[in-house]
């Protein structure tokens, strides 16, 4: 494939509700979203970011520059055999994997449409439905946190997360396993605590957990060994791991049991299959985590969680937790069984609505291959 053109939009789309980690709160989400045509055929892709550096350096603004002056200059222009070959092309570009990811999902959309396959299939994909859970920010009371459960749980999803951070944690989640026994329950930190903190960490052991996720440093995995030598529950790693080779030092140190893995953090599909490898190699098993993405960003995530490592709810949910309208038909829906179906269309399995894209659209930059 020759990448002709690579097209970048910025988009402003306000939450349903607001949405609290123990990093802030996120209210409206500046969507970037990656275009680009090959061989004549058109491919999205979504650059999940955060508005400021708080999951981790990338930030709208920073994604925008590094596609503008770098990746772009790279990238147009070239043949490639596979969108996988992109990464390689890429490389010499050091970190910012969350724009990379956006462009190079975009190429894996095209290669799937050329081939007539579903973008799930193209990956090594065996699942046709994924197993759902949901994320839940960090509530004004228990007893409204309570009541979102109960919520969550009604339309079928299989596992609830819930934030916590000093302050709310231990207290909290004892009230949520008093309400729910019998759900499948883990709590992300976002790095909120230290080994300081280990003796409190510990309680949470009582509640038999699925997961504490990324209780330490954002780019720890030594301290994440000492901790999880302490605790019963698992400890799950998320902002630490950006590659294979962190993956498989996380797994050898016993800093984990149990890897989350987005697209963007460790810089798109080619990476995120050697992520994948290493762990079912080790017989830890992954979950795809979310960013808050628009729907572009989701039928990614939803294609990615039909890899045959990913045996945990993940967090890709509904389009209407989050929207009150998305860019993409159909929206992504979830049974009440808390699954996914996996579209079995050409590509990314869902159409975009470039109306609505428009509509929402408040900065946009092309560049073409001469």
């Amino acid at each position: 494939m020759r990448i002709e053109s690579l097209t970048l939009r910025e988009l402003r789309m306000a939450l349903r509700a607001p949405f609290e980690t123990s990093f802030g709160v996120t209210r409206e989400r500046r969507i970037l979203l990656a275009e680009a045509v090959a061989d004549g055929v058109a491919g999205w892709g979504e650059i999940t970011a955060g508005e400021g550096p708080f999951y981790g350096p990338e930030t709208t603004e920073t994604a925008w520059h590094v596609v503008r002056d770098f990746i772009a200059p790279l990238a147009l222009g070239k043949k490639l055999a596979s969108a996988a070959e992109l990464a390689a092309l890429l490389a010499p570009i050091r970190g910012h994997p969350m724009a990379k990811a956006g462009v190079e999902s975009t190429l894996w959309d095209i290669e799937a449409q050329q081939k007539g396959l579903p973008l799930a299939k193209l990956l090594g994909g065996t699942l046709e439905e994924i197993p759902c859970g949901v994320s839940l920010g960090i509530q004004p009371t228990v007893e409204g946190l309570l009541e979102k459960i109960e919520k969550e749980l009604a339309a079928g999803y299989q596992r609830i997360k819930i934030k916590i951070k000093p302050g709310w944690d231990v207290a909290v989640v004892s009230a949520v396993r008093k309400r729910f026994p019998g759900v499948k329950l883990m709590v992300d930190a976002n790095s909120a605590y230290s080994l300081r903190d280990t003796a409190h960490l510990q309680q949470l052991d009582a509640f038999y957990l699925m997961m504490l996720e990324q209780p330490l440093a954002w780019d720890d995995i030594h301290e994440h060994a000492k901790l999880q030598a302490q605790l019963q529950t698992p400890i799950c790693l998320d902002e630490s791991i950006h590659n294979a080779r962190q993956a498989r030092a996380a797994i050898e140190l016993g800093a984990c049991q149990i890897i989350n893995i987005k697209l963007g953090r460790v810089g798109g599909y080619a990476e995120a299959r050697r992520v994948h490898d290493v762990c079912r190699e080790h017989s830890v098993p992954v979950w795809c985590g979310a960013m808050l993405e628009s729907g572009v960003g989701r039928a990614h995530n939803i294609a990615l969680s039909t890899l045959p490592n990913f045996l945990l709810p993940g967090d890709v949910s509904a389009s209407r937790r989050y929207w009150e309208e998305d860019i993409i038909e159909p929206e992504v829906e979830v049974t009440p069984e808390g699954t996914i179906r996996v579209p079995t269309a050409p590509g990314l399995g869902f159409a975009v609505r470039r109306e609505r894209i428009e509509k929402l659209t408040v900065r946009r930059e092309t560049w073409s291959a001469s």
